[in-house]
């Protein structure tokens, strides 16, 4: 495979979408509908942390309410207004205002646009080894196995 060159400098907006809506499993893949995700750090071969830039949709949810083992995750709002869900309730957050969530808490969390308006925001995380996610309102746990998140139920029992 060719050495591709990596571009200098980039317009985020005009960074190509992620080509895969969601890496859930169904039934929770449909539910990501109205999320658009450009990463940005894939673009600049960034190895140790990821960035996107990610849109949603009136209605949208950013991911299914979450937490990570060892992947701390910031949020930037650039445009519109959302609402964040943590254990802590619901946190609504307009441009310039920004979140950050510390790996192990167990402090699941996710975006809510609950506006007719479309959100706007930068995602930060690290690509820390051997993380795990784990849902604190579904059947489902998240594994990092060779750089690719596995999905299984609680239980340990995979996804068909």
């Amino acid at each position: 495979m060719p050495n591709v060159a990596k571009p200098v400098a980039i317009l985020a907006s005009e960074a190509p979408v992620r080509t895969k809506p969601s890496n859930y499993p169904e039934p929770f893949a449909s539910r990501m509908t109205g999320r658009e995700k450009r990463p940005l750090g894939d673009l600049f071969g960034l190895m140790n942390f990821g960035v996107n830039l990610t849109r949603l949709a009136p209605n949208a949810v950013s991911a299914l309410r979450h937490a990570h083992s060892k992947q701390d995750e910031f949020i930037y709002i650039l445009q519109g207004n959302a609402v964040l869900r943590t254990d802590e309730g619901l946190t609504p957050l307009s441009p310039g205002m920004c979140a950050g969530f510390k790996a192990g808490t167990g402090n699941g969390h996710c975006l809510i646009n609950e506006s007719a308006e479309e959100v706007v925001y930068l995602e930060v995380g690290d690509r820390t080894p051997g993380d795990e996610g784990g849902y604190p309102d579904e059947d489902l746990k998240a594994l990092m196995v060779d750089g690719k998140w596995q999905f299984v139920h609680k239980d340990g029992a995979p996804y068909a």
